[in-house]
């Protein structure tokens, strides 16, 4: 069978290969099952009981018959459930300067930092660090700032630095609260940035607070409250890929930088660009993750914009509206 795919999910070679079995042959019966996997009856039932209690199968027919689950509803479930417990544990470690600080009173001495990890204290230090990151970057930046308005010193010193980074090709992914939308300045930052090409989502209910780069450094603070107590620098560890993975759990639920007022550059036919790239990747693109992968936003925020656009065509159907859009000539 090759590689376990899913250990990812907690899921052994064994179960895995039970799983795959349900889903080429759904609705049969497990008596037999333990002779095809050489194994033993009583192992064999464990690990069904098991990928039953992970939501991968379900039993039919009073108890006679398993049946798979559908692999995309079961598996959204098992990185849902994983991303939450990859989030919790990230809390665990920002939040863990009193075990720090309680060792250190027992050596009686500064100890050093986990090899990989430094601690920065004070803003200064932070700010320098997050220059030096930003200077440096090659591939990517992702950060989550759940700041409600950014001060006119804040954009002034973040400006140059972001907009270099963009002109060198360095790819932006920036999520922020939707409260900050309703400073002037600050939404007109944000738009800025997204002008010359950096990517930004809003979201009404994040306090995470984290930043990546080129996924081999990340930095989070030690209180996300008060950044001023200093802050965590992780390089190439398991813990940036956690972080990481809450970025993008982050990312996804999110929604894209809504365009002010007027904006939009509705053509003749009454469609904004959007709607237009929308309606293209209804007629051409399978499943709504791929269109919105191929747009850029969430699946949540592609799905709205697909239900707006069929309210628009006064359409029942994705299928009718794709007619009445090439009847009009709106594709």
């Amino acid at each position: 069978m090759g590689e376990n795919e899913m250990a990812v999910f907690g899921v052994s070679d064994a179960e895995e290969e039970i799983y795959r079995h349900f889903l080429r042959n759904p609705s049969t019966a497990a008596d037999d099952l333990h002779l095809l996997l050489h194994t033993e009856p009583g192992q064999a039932r464990a690990r069904i009981d098991r990928l039953r209690k992970l939501g991968l199968l379900r039993v039919e027919d009073d108890g006679r018959r398993i049946a798979p689950e559908d692999p995309e509803t079961a598996l959204s479930r098992l990185v849902d459930l994983r991303l939450h417990a990859l989030h919790q544990e990230l809390q665990r470690v920002t939040r863990s300067r009193h075990v720090i600080d309680g060792l250190r009173a027992e050596q009686g001495a500064r100890t050093p930092p986990p090899q990989g990890i430094e601690q920065l204290e004070g803003l200064t230090q932070i700010r320098n660090r997050i220059d030096d990151l930003a200077f440096f970057a090659r591939d990517e930046i992702l950060s989550v700032e759940p700041y409600t308005r950014l001060s006119p010193e804040n954009i002034a010193r973040s400006r140059p630095l972001d907009l270099r980074c963009l002109r060198r090709g360095v790819r932006i992914r920036n999520v922020v609260s939707s409260v900050a939308l309703q400073d002037p300045p600050t939404a007109a930052y944000l738009r800025e940035l997204s002008e010359h090409g950096a990517s930004i989502r809003v979201t009404a209910d994040t306090t995470d607070r984290l930043l990546v780069y080129d996924r081999r450094a990340a930095l989070v603070p030690l209180d996300p409250r008060d950044t001023s107590r200093g802050a965590l620098l992780a390089h190439r560890s398991g813990l940036v890929s956690n972080i990481i993975a809450l970025f993008e759990k982050i990312w996804d639920q999110a929604d894209e930088l809504p365009t002010m007022d007027g904006e939009g550059g509705a053509d003749r036919g009454g469609l904004s660009a959007m709607e237009r790239r929308v309606l293209v990747a209804m007629c051409t693109v399978g499943k709504d993750e791929a269109g919105a992968r191929e747009l850029g936003v969430s699946v949540r925020t592609y799905r709205r914009h697909v239900a707006e656009l069929m309210q628009t065509l006064g359409a029942a159907s994705r299928a009718q509206a794709a007619l009445l859009a090439r009847e009009r000539g709106w594709i």
